[in-house]
C-alpha cells in the first residue's frame, strides 16, 4: 500500500471516529449515562444490524431511539406493538383507488416499516403472526405483499424494545427472530448520581439542541469502511472458538454449557462478533481486530443466541454468566498454548 492510500485510509478512519463521537455526544445531551448502551446502538447501525433493547419501563429505551433518529438525518417511524396489531399494519396493504378515466386500480399503501429507522416498541406484546412480519424486513430488507416484493430504503435499521418482567399479554420472541438482532442490550437502573441528573433534566427548562450529525450516504460509507478492517487468522479462530463454546457439543464448551445449554449460537453470532469487533478496533485507533475487541462484544452479540435447557431455566442461569465462563476457559487455553 502506497503512502497516498495509507493517508486516505487514515483520514477515513479519523472521520469514522469523529462521526461516531458526534452521534454519541448528541445522544448524551438527552440520555444520562448508559455509555455502553449508546455505543452498542450506534455500532449496530454501522454494522448493518438490528438491536434489541431490554429493560424495565421508564429507563429511557424509547427516548434513546427517538434521540438517535434526531441525530441522524434519516426517516423514522414508530410501531407500538399490541396484541391486536396485524401484519398488514406493519408492512402495508394493497387498496383499491380511483384513477384517471373513472377507472379503479389496486395500489400498494406502504406501512410504517418503510422507514430508515423503525422503532418496534414493546415488540413482545404482539402475537407471533405479527412478529413474523418483521422477519423478512430485518433479514432481506424487503417486504412481500400480495406476491409483490418491495425493497426498503437503505440504510434500514430496526430497534426493538421489550419489558423482561411483565409476562401477562406478552409473547416471547421466537428464536429465529431473536437471531436477526445483531445485539441484545440490557439497560439497568441508573445510579443515584445518574438519577439526580435525570430528574434535573426532565423537571427543569429543556435546553437540548439535537442536530443531525450524519446522513444516509455517510452511514453507508462508514459501513463499508468497517468491513474493510482486517482480522488475523488466529483472532478469527479465537472468535469462532467462542461461538463454538456456546454449543453443548462444542470442542471449547465449558462444563456449565454442557449442563445447562440446549442450543448454542448460530453462524450469525460469529458474524455479529467479528463485524462489531472491527468497529470497536476503529474506535480504539487500530486497523486490525484484537482479542480484546472480540471479548468486548461477545456478550451483546451472543447472549440472546444461547437457548437454555429445562435445568438451566430452573436454576436461573444467565447467558452472560455462561459467556464469562467461555471467555475465561478460552483465555486459559490460549495462555497454555503460548507457554507450550
Amino acid at each position: 500500500m502506497n503512502n497516498q492510500n495509507t493517508a486516505e485510509m487514515e483520514q477515513q478512519a479519523e472521520n469514522f471516529v469523529n462521526s461516531f463521537a458526534g452521534v454519541r455526544e448528541q445522544i448524551g445531551q438527552v440520555i444520562v449515562g448508559n455509555r455502553d448502551i449508546i455505543d452498542g446502538v450506534i455500532t449496530c447501525l454501522l454494522a448493518s444490524g438490528h438491536v434489541l433493547l431490554e429493560g424495565v419501563p421508564g429507563l429511557g429505551k424509547t427516548m434513546l431511539v427517538r434521540t438517535l433518529a434526531r441525530t441522524v438525518d434519516l426517516s423514522f417511524s414508530r410501531v407500538q406493538f399490541t396484541p391486536d396489531l396485524m401484519p398488514a399494519d406493519i408492512s402495508g396493504t394493497t387498496i383499491l383507488q380511483d384513477s384517471a378515466g373513472s377507472s379503479r386500480e389496486f395500489r400498494f399503501q406502504p406501512g410504517p416499516i418503510f422507514a430508515n429507522i423503525v422503532l418496534a416498541d414493546e415488540i413482545n406484546r404482539a402475537t407471533p403472526k405479527t412478529q413474523s412480519a418483521m422477519l423478512e424486513a430485518m433479514q432481506e430488507h424487503s417486504v412481500t405483499v400480495a406476491g409483490n416484493c418491495h425493497k426498503l430504503a437503505e440504510p434500514f435499521f430496526v430497534l426493538a424494545t421489550q419489558n423482561p418482567i411483565e409476562m401477562e399479554g406478552t409473547y416471547p420472541l421466537p428464536e429465529a427472530q431473536l437471531d436477526r438482532f445483531l445485539f441484545k442490550l440490557i439497560i439497568h437502573s441508573p445510579s443515584m448520581e445518574e438519577l439526580m441528573q435525570i430528574v434535573v433534566r426532565t423537571t427543569g427548562v429543556l435546553e437540548e439542541d439535537i442536530k443531525p450529525i450524519i446522513e444516509a450516504k455517510t452511514i453507508l460509507s462508514m459501513r463499508l469502511l468497517a468491513r474493510q478492517v482486517p482480522i488475523a487468522a488466529h483472532v478469527l479462530e479465537y472468535a469462532v472458538k467462542l461461538v463454538r463454546g456456546t454449543h453443548p457439543d462444542g470442542e471449547t464448551a465449558t462444563e456449565a454449557v454442557r449442563r445447562f445449554v440446549r442450543f448454542g449460537s448460530s453462524p450469525r453470532g460469529a458474524q455479529a462478533v467479528v463485524i462489531a469487533a472491527k468497529i470497536r478496533a476503529l474506535l480504539e485507533g487500530r486497523y486490525n481486530v484484537s482479542y480484546e475487541d472480540i471479548q468486548a462484544v461477545a456478550k451483546p452479540a451472543l447472549r440472546h443466541r444461547i437457548i437454555l435447557n429445562f435445568e438451566g431455566e430452573a436454576e436461573g442461569i444467565l447467558a452472560d454468566t455462561l459467556i464469562d465462563g467461555i471467555l475465561s476457559h478460552n483465555k486459559a487455553q490460549s495462555t497454555l498454548t503460548l507457554r507450550v
